[in-house]
């Protein structure tokens, strides 16, 4: 079986011409479909005026541009690792290699984000947009896209189930790069949704 030797994750694994074709698959989903979610945040509240960008529905309610803005701003957390994973020579901790809780981290956070009816807090004030936002949000939200598209696509020598990344948020929670991929999809969803349902309140000025 033809193949390639990948020191990756801490512990050799075989990577076969098979399983790149499926990795690479995997990588072109997921570029996919946040593009798919920049064009149509564009098309949705491309239009929008400061003032209907920066409209809450209530006092502890985020406007549309918050929903933005925190999405970029959770992103850009995950960069170093990102840059790190591009390398090529990136390992695995010790920790990493070894949490019995990587599957089960995976699972919740993918829970977490996908279900709108899980209100969830920041897990750091980091991640926490500024009341104000300015009226270019929506612009800079689809030129990050490209951006984190970009470090995605240079991750793809990374294999994805072998892999595991620790949160930058929570140091005890570890989880396959591939379930951070599906995160990193279905959070970018959940706040355009959630953008999508301020435009509909009562009260939203028109």
């Amino acid at each position: 079986m033809s193949g390639e030797v990948d020191y990756e994750s801490g512990n050799p694994s075989l990577i076969t011409h098979h399983s790149r074709g499926i990795m690479d698959e995997r990588i072109s989903g997921i570029t996919s479909e946040l593009k798919q979610v920049a064009d149509d945040t564009r098309a949705t509240f491309g239009a929008l005026s400061p003032a209907q960008l920066n409209w809450k529905p209530a006092e502890k309610s985020w406007s549309v541009g918050q929903c933005f803005e925190h999405i970029v701003k959770t992103n850009l957390e995950f960069f170093p690792e990102f840059d790190k994973l591009a390398t090529g020579t990136r390992k695995n901790s010790f920790f990493e290699n070894y949490s019995p809780f990587s599957g089960f981290f995976g699972r919740f956070l993918i829970k977490a984000v996908s279900e709108d009816s899980k209100k969830a807090k920041a897990p750091s004030n980091r991640i926490v947009p500024p009341s104000d936002i300015s009226p270019d949000v929506i612009d800079r939200f689809a030129s990050h896209i490209e951006e984190v598209n970009r470090k995605v696509e240079a991750c793809g020598g990374a294999d994805p189930q072998m892999t595991v990344v620790t949160s930058p948020f929570l140091s005890v929670f570890t989880y396959k790069l591939d379930d951070a991929y599906t995160v990193l999809v279905e959070h970018t969803k959940r706040h355009f949704r959630q953008a999508k349902r301020v435009t509909e309140a009562d009260g939203f000025p028109r």
